[in-house]
């Protein structure tokens, strides 16, 4: 008779026999859980559900509503659009692609090779994933030594995980298998592809979208909603990417290691100055414009923006004023309060929207106002003297939450604003079949500034993302298509940067914290990054309004 171990779930013990696998246990607990259970944490530590029980346990479960259950769920379907795609063309042509950036709810992923996206090739290669699912096809995880590891890569012409490979501390690194299909993936995986019963796959541009179920819907495919112009901003950022040859954190890496980590800041650095004053030149050859209004989500550096778009304006004989939406916050105690009963400082309604507008209009007609300032200790508006009237070649830059929001400035006619939005929109990647979130970019530039200025912690930063990201869903990303320009303030560079003052954070996290497995993800994001001092950043850089050191009041 074999040996039983005993596995409490819900402080319920049952006992099993050693090695059956967390899926055998799953499948026994799913009917009580309304999402498909995606992953198992054990004593603490996360798990595949492909893993076995060899000891007594402590067991709960991660859904596909849960964020360790979204990613999981999305990189193995990655993983079966790429095996379907090189059983459909692998064979016959050169074919290879690269997972670029997310678009609404779908990934969109280059064309690498030699092969031309049509309807009739991607209509086949979404037909054979769906064989693949209803095969029921195991996903098999092994440990490889890393020589055994580079040798798979480059037998497949996976070379940026080669590259990858070279940074790697450990001897070790982990293969998933499907089907003869071998890929490395950063991250966890699902034990097989009948997991994946909700994607679709269209043509877009000259490549691929995956799209997926959100976490907050995980059995629905909503629509696909275009935005043509966040996509040509991602695009713009893949080539300067590419100018660079950069398209990796290994590309990064080598070249940071053969001694051009100055240059690459230098580069980057301009190549965003001209692109701050590309807009600069399209503000100004609007005439009618008074009010630039910039917008974006939380940590993508619109106050250093804010800063240099000015200086540009000088440059052009514009004298730009900045205004803060903050200052227009209704007193305290007329703030809404969210479902917890928090304050609610990012919905429309804690902004005085009227009175806003009363001020901007009076100064689009020529009439002097006295501008608020928001005391935030008291929570009170006030008023100090400060009266400003329009010149002729004075512009206000507006910086605030709701500035792509026609109802913030309602009364203010279309032709007298300029709407520009910013965000650090990742574009480098792990290697080319794991993308960089652009969330975990910003995070970590919030983390750091936070811990900086504010004295909060890591923990603290990481418990309050999912309420930011609420608010951000909700207020900015349904209008960033109505900007007339957009500005990504992501530097190929900055994690490198970043790595060295976000990674004592994120140890300060104590094992058995709820905050434990995201602080755990994100460090072993950081290793695979070789760090470079901030010290020759340039003081006007946008990643200075987070490390320190910037010239601005930021």
């Amino acid at each position: 008779m074999g040996e039983n171990v005993k596995v409490t779930v819900d402080g319920v013990t049952k006992e099993y026999a050693k090695y059956t696998t967390f899926e055998e246990i799953a499948k026994e607990y799913q009917a009580q859980y309304e999402n498909l259970i995606a992953a198992v944490i054990v004593d603490g530590k996360i798990y595949e559900l492909m893993k076995s029980v060899k000891k007594d346990c402590e067991v709960s479960f991660a859904t596909q509503k849960d964020a360790i259950g979204h990613k999981t769920y999305a990189r193995t379907a990655l993983l079966l659009f790429a095996k379907a795609l090189y059983d459909v063309v692998g064979v016959k042509q050169k074919e290879k692609i690269k997972v670029e950036f997310s678009i609404g709810n779908g990934l969109y992923c280059s064309e690498k090779g030699d092969v031309k996206v049509t309807q009739k090739l991607v209509d086949e290669v979404k037909q054979h994933m769906w064989e693949l699912v209803q095969a029921k096809k195991p996903i098999l995880k092994r440990s490889c030594h890393i020589d055994d590891a580079v040798k798979l890569f480059e037998e497949r012409g996976l070379y940026d995980k080669v590259k990858l490979c070279r940074y790697r501390r450990s001897s070790y690194v982990n293969v998933y298998e499907l089907d003869g299909y071998f890929d490395y993936f950063y991250g966890y995986m699902l034990p097989s592809t009948d997991y994946i019963k909700h994607f679709d796959l269209i043509p877009y541009h000259s490549g691929y979208l995956l799209i997926l179920p959100n976490k907050n819907s995980p059995t629905v495919i909503d629509p696909f909603e275009p935005r043509e112009k966040l996509f040509s901003t991602l695009l713009r950022t893949t080539t300067w990417g590419n100018m660079m040859q950069i398209d990796t954190v290994g590309d990064l890496n080598n070249q940071i290691c053969a001694g051009k980590a100055e240059e690459i800041i230098l580069v980057q650095e301009a190549l965003q100055e001209r692109r701050i004053g590309e807009i600069a030149k399209d503000i100004f050859s609007h005439k009618d414009v008074k009010f630039v209004m910039i917008a974006g989500p939380s940590s993508s550096g619109k106050t250093s923006f804010s800063h240099r778009l000015s200086i540009q304006l000088r440059t052009l004989g514009l004298m730009p004023h900045a205004i803060g939406v903050d200052d227009y916050f209704v007193n305290r105690d007329k703030t809404p309060r969210d479902e917890n009963g928090d304050y609610n400082f990012e919905c429309l309604e804690s902004i005085d929207v009227e009175q806003f507008n009363k001020d901007m209009t009076d100064l689009l007609n020529g009439k002097e106002v006295e501008l608020p300032s928001f005391n935030f200790k008291t929570g009170l508006r006030e008023y100090h003297g400060n009266r400003k009237k329009l010149g002729r070649e004075d512009i206000l830059v507006i910086e605030g939450i709701h500035g792509l929001n026609d109802k913030m400035s309602y009364a203010l006619p279309s032709d007298s604003k300029y709407k520009v939005y910013i965000s650090a929109l990742t574009t480098l990647n792990v290697d080319e079949h794991n993308r960089i979130p652009t969330t975990d970019a910003r995070m970590l530039r919030r983390m750091v500034r936070d811990a900086r200025t504010r004295g909060i912690s890591a923990k603290r930063t990481i418990e309050m993302w999912p309420s930011v990201r609420r608010g951000e869903e909700e207020n900015i990303f349904p209008y960033q298509e109505s900007a007339d320009a957009m500005f990504n303030s992501a530097l190929i560079y900055e994690l490198a940067v970043l790595k060295q003052y976000a990674e004592p954070l994120l140890y300060g996290i104590q094992k058995g914290e709820p905050e434990y497995f995201e602080a755990k993800r994100m460090l072993k994001f950081l290793e695979y990054f070789v760090g470079i001092p901030s010290d020759n950043l340039p003081h006007n850089s946008i990643v200075r309004e987070f490390v320190g050191g910037s010239c601005f009041n930021v």
